[in-house]
């Protein structure tokens, strides 16, 4: 392989910005393309009032190492406050505390068996190293063996459709493992405490400071530039954009969802690009609120009664010291939904109307008037849903297009979305891709 080759990300998410430093540190010509006005994906940031935040919620756990190593990189690590959290649970119309063993033995909706069931189910799906194996397991069965009809209709299935809606009967039992095997890994990094951590500022100090990263390695960042087609040529791989503006690479990787990419690389083969197609993904409409004053203090309520129109609330305010936000509280109210659900084209002001009144009758002590800001965010491809032996029917990230890689976050296998495993699913890429022949059989395939 050539020492320095000219490298095209397409995506400038946390995905997209890792490989391009990455690439640009080893020594190979490196420009970065991301369709919106901003450098960050799911974790960019947005204005609030005169708040900045993130437009998603995000959290840092003590065991997210490949997320610290890379703020420590940029300086930022050393920075994290780290504060023990509590957990609600809204369940039968009242609002629980779950933040410690006592308030599990006393909460009502289960019984003293479905609670030792329950918490057997976490501990030793918790211990389980051969995660394949629950690929062949619907979470469906896996949870009704191990924690009994009642604790499924009443704890897991609401908490299941929160996440996946209906397509949970689709899910693999690797899902729930993937979530359980996360926050144990948290309390065995330290302390037996849920303590979870954020820089100040947010994700946009973060990417501020990984943007000057990458200009110092000189990588190059072209935002407003959204990929129309990717294709092989004798020269090299020609990317063109919407517009018609057109770069040639020795090598491009596509950090964009299965079906983007398949839209976008006509070279591929039809069973690639059905593979592509094939990843059944969640999106997510979720609302930023900034009011007056908190909710509960919960950092995360979980909410299992179906009539409420969001999956859960997220208090971000009882992470975040309230003078980041002059004062204010900050809440996310998300719902998880297909790519095709309605939601998407429900207008702002009849989701704002139905989240509010909701959030009346959760919280008593909650008033219309305390709303300082209401937005929404839309994404319709936020994760790829764990299918029954996905790991196997999961495409290639090198294509038979030569030069052309697909990496994105399906490509987190046993994992859930967030941004350690996006980090972590970066640095394992990048031994792959530059380890690749540069431009094989690209003559061949030219014009294909």
């Amino acid at each position: 392989m050539p020492d320095s080759q000219s490298w095209g990300i397409v995506g400038g998410g946390m995905l997209g910005m890792t490989l391009a430093l990455r690439l640009a540190q080893r020594g190979h010509r490196v420009t970065l393309f991301e369709g919106a006005p901003q450098l960050g994906g799911l974790a960019s940031p947005w204005k609030l009032g005169d708040i900045v935040w993130d437009r998603h919620y995000h959290v840092t756990l003590l065991s997210d190492t490949y997320l610290r190593t890379l703020l420590s990189e940029l300086g930022l690590e050393q920075e994290i406050q780290w504060v023990q959290t509590k957990t609600g649970f809204y369940t039968d119309g009242k609002l629980y505390s779950m933040s410690n063993t006592i308030e599990f033995l006393r909460f009502p909706p289960l019984g003293l068996w479905d609670k030792f069931r329950l918490g057997l189910t976490i501990f030793y799906t918790s211990h389980i190293k051969n995660w394949q194996r629950l690929e062949q397991i619907k979470v469906e069965d896996w949870l009704n063996q191990w924690s009994g009809k009642r604790t499924m209709e009443r704890i897991w299935l609401p908490l299941l459709r929160a996440k996946l809606s209906d397509n949970y009967k689709k899910a693999s039992a690797a899902f729930i493992w993937a979530i359980i095997a996360r926050m144990y890994a948290a309390r065995r990094s330290g302390m037996k405490k849920e303590m979870f951590g954020y820089v100040p500022g947010g994700y946009a100090r973060i990417l501020d400071a990984l943007g000057k990263k990458l200009e110092q390695a000189g990588v190059v960042v072209h935002l407003n530039h959204r990929v129309k087609r990717v294709e092989s040529s004798s020269e090299g791989i020609n990317v063109t954009f919407e517009g018609g503006h057109q770069v040639r690479f020795d090598e491009v990787v596509l950090t964009t969802p299965g079906p983007v990419a398949a839209d976008a690389c006509p070279q591929l083969t039809s069973e690639e690009k059905a593979r592509l197609r094939g990843i059944q993904y969640q999106g997510i409409v979720c609302a930023s609120v900034l009011l007056k004053k908190p909710l509960a203090g919960y950092y995360v309520t979980n909410i299992t009664d179906s009539w409420v129109p969001f999956t859960a609330v997220i208090e971000m305010s009882a992470l975040v010291d309230r003078k980041h936000f002059g004062g204010s509280a900050l809440v996310y109210l998300p719902k998880y939904v297909a790519p095709d659900d309605p939601l998407f084209n429900e207008s702002d002001e009849n989701i704002k109307q139905s989240f509010l009144a909701a959030l009346a009758r959760m919280y008593p002590s909650f008033e219309p008037s305390d709303v300082l800001s209401f937005q929404i965010s839309r994404v319709r491809y936020v994760f790829a849903i764990p299918t029954l032996n996905y790991s196997c029917e999961l495409p290639s990230m090198s294509t038979t297009v030569p030069g052309v890689h697909i990496v994105n976050s399906a490509h987190i296998i046993n994992g859930t979305l967030n941004v350690n495993e996006t980090v972590q699913l970066a640095e394992r890429t990048i031994p792959e891709l530059v380890s690749m022949p540069a431009g094989a059989e690209r003559t061949e395939h030219a014009g294909a």
